[in-house]
């Protein structure tokens, strides 16, 4: 089933009733939804109430929590840390247990997803792709060389041009890339949790203050397509605002369609396909994380 993503930038009242997520603003009903529909909650005015009995029912039903700040950009979410997953206290301990040569096997499988996914979007970009094509091969267990960076360094400038600096402080086009990242980070984030995993326990990354380490290592190789969706209302003109048009085109990258192994799914259906695939890589050196493929990236979000 296809989850829903609501993004609520209106003050409204948030609350629950016969399982129905209810919005009710100046006294009067504006909307409802059943609670199971959900995938993602968004929560960007500064004047929204919402119920603890909401929280606890998203909690229940794995539906991410997304608080917004002052920009109205995602600056945290809410996960549950139990009942996602009935196996979860032996899943975690799995989790711990992950040796580092296998952390390290996996995460150079990460470097390349991504540096194939930022040569692709420059392909289809009609950009020149080759000086990062060859990157991708030369990764090697935990990337020690940081071709990542290596691959990103000149990525940027292939795709934006030599003026365009990478900057999440900087406004228009990085806050768009900004809010296309979040969104894929709570998917991820969601889907991590939902397998039973924790996503605070990365393969890379590992601030102590990051509560979504692994979250933030599986996106990486989604950040291309982010890319090539904000090149896209680069493209045609759009206001490069963080506006509710742009978000309500960025927010559709989750329901595109995706192709994993031999099977087309919606892409927030196919994450979690993704964190099955990393549960089997993690306990067998021969399998491989699978991560699924845009079946179509040609023009603008539907």
């Amino acid at each position: 089933m296809i989850k829903r993503i609501i993004d609520i930038s209106e003050q409204a009242y948030v609350y629950m009733k016969h399982k129905q997520l209810m919005l009710e603003r100046d006294k009067e009903v504006i909307g409802s939804i059943p609670i199971e529909d959900l995938g993602a909650v968004i929560l960007q005015h500064p004047a929204i109430v919402i119920t603890q009995a909401v929280i606890i029912a998203c909690q229940e039903n794995n539906v991410v929590l997304i608080f917004c700040d002052a920009q109205h950009l995602p600056y945290s979410a809410i996960l549950p840390i139990s009942d996602a997953n009935t196996l979860h206290s032996k899943v975690i301990q799995e989790q711990v247990n992950i040796s580092l040569p296998t952390k390290k096997r996996l995460w150079k499988q990460v470097v390349q997803y991504k540096i194939q996914e930022q040569a692709l979007t420059l392909k289809l970009l009609n950009k020149n792709s080759q000086p990062i094509e060859y990157l991708a091969k030369k990764v090697k267990a935990g990337d020690k060389e940081n071709h990542e960076a290596q691959a990103a360094k000149k990525y940027w400038k292939l795709l934006m041009g030599n003026d365009f600096r990478r900057d999440p402080d900087h406004g228009e086009v990085n806050a768009l890339l900004n809010y296309g990242y979040a969104i894929i980070r709570a998917m991820t984030a969601r889907a991590i949790v939902g397998s039973g995993l924790h996503p605070a326990l990365g393969l890379h990354h590992h601030n102590q203050y990051n509560g979504l380490c692994l979250a933030d290592d599986l996106m990486e190789p989604f950040r291309p397509w982010v890319d090539y969706y904000v090149y896209q209302l680069i493209e045609e003109g759009e206001s490069l605002e963080v506006n509710q048009e742009n978000k309500k085109y960025l927010l559709g990258m989750l329901s595109q369609t995706v192709i994993w192994k031999d099977k087309t799914l919606p892409m927030m259906v196919a994450s979690h396909h993704l964190m099955a695939s990393l549960k089997r890589a993690f306990k067998d050196k021969r399998k491989n994380i699978l991560y699924p493929q845009l079946s179509s990236r040609m023009g603008k979000l539907l």
